[in-house]
């Protein structure tokens, strides 16, 4: 009886990666199966420049989450910061349901909000502002109408722009705003956040309308570490893989 629930973030796979993928699809195999339901929080990959692209390791990961599915394991996804244009033929070749960027859910009892992790980071004006106009349609359809070799091209250069600006920023300014983390947990009425995006793997304890509350950060996935948290009806545990 599957009586588990996981969430993984971040694990940016790339064909520059192939142990980060081969580490994945281990993990589908051998230890998703035995849950009831996964939720994957955002960046699974490193960019995605739409539903069409074929690049490896695309196929094998919608291969296996697609297998992971059909045995029972529930699939869940919120899209990233370098995935956010993944789409309804994605969703429908690899089984995983796509979830709102704010996502409550009851888990064992305890409302529990998820998201990816990128909209708490309210500091990072400069980002903000370019989420908000990458997430509009007009720019989506715009770019997603372009050849896929043209939009592969962009994705080579957004990641080396996005590596040099992300150098010129304090930490600080890349980590959750400890005001924002409280208003949607008071909008949503969470007793629990789970995200990633920041790489911080963490659990912070503190109060919300003199309530106590948890903030679970996930942890990025690399070729020398990877956690997958886990929880079930007697608590959670955070385990390595």
């Amino acid at each position: 009886m599957r009586d588990e629930v996981l969430f993984i973030s971040d694990l940016h796979l790339t064909i520059e990666r192939p142990e980060v993928t081969q580490k994945f699809l281990n993990f589908l195999v051998n230890r998703a199966p035995k849950a009831e339901a996964l939720y994957i929080l955002g960046d699974l990959f490193d960019t995605w420049i739409g539903d069409d692209d074929f690049s490896p390791p695309i196929k094998k990961v919608k291969h296996h989450l697609k297998a992971l599915s059909q045995q029972g394991t529930k699939v869940f996804y919120i899209h990233g910061n370098r995935d956010f244009l993944i789409g309804q033929k994605f969703s429908q070749e690899s089984g995983a349901t796509l979830l709102d960027e704010y996502s409550l859910i009851n888990l064992y009892g305890t409302p529990t909000l998820l998201t990816h992790g990128d909209l708490l980071c309210t500091d990072d004006i400069a980002y903000q502002a370019f989420r908000e106009k990458s997430h509009s349609q007009e720019w989506q359809d715009n770019v997603l109408s372009k050849p896929l070799i043209f939009r592969m091209l962009f994705a080579r250069w957004y990641r080396l722009r996005s590596f040099f600006h992300k150098r010129k920023k304090s930490q600080t300014i890349m980590d959750v705003n400890s005001d924002t983390v409280t208003s949607v947990m008071e909008k949503y009425q969470a007793s629990r956040l789970i995200h990633g995006h920041t790489h911080r793997e963490a659990i912070h304890d503190f109060l919300v309308q003199h309530k106590p509350v948890q903030r679970f950060v996930l942890s990025e996935w690399t070729k020398e570490n990877a956690s997958v948290l886990c929880f079930n009806r007697s608590g959670y545990t955070s385990e390595t893989i």
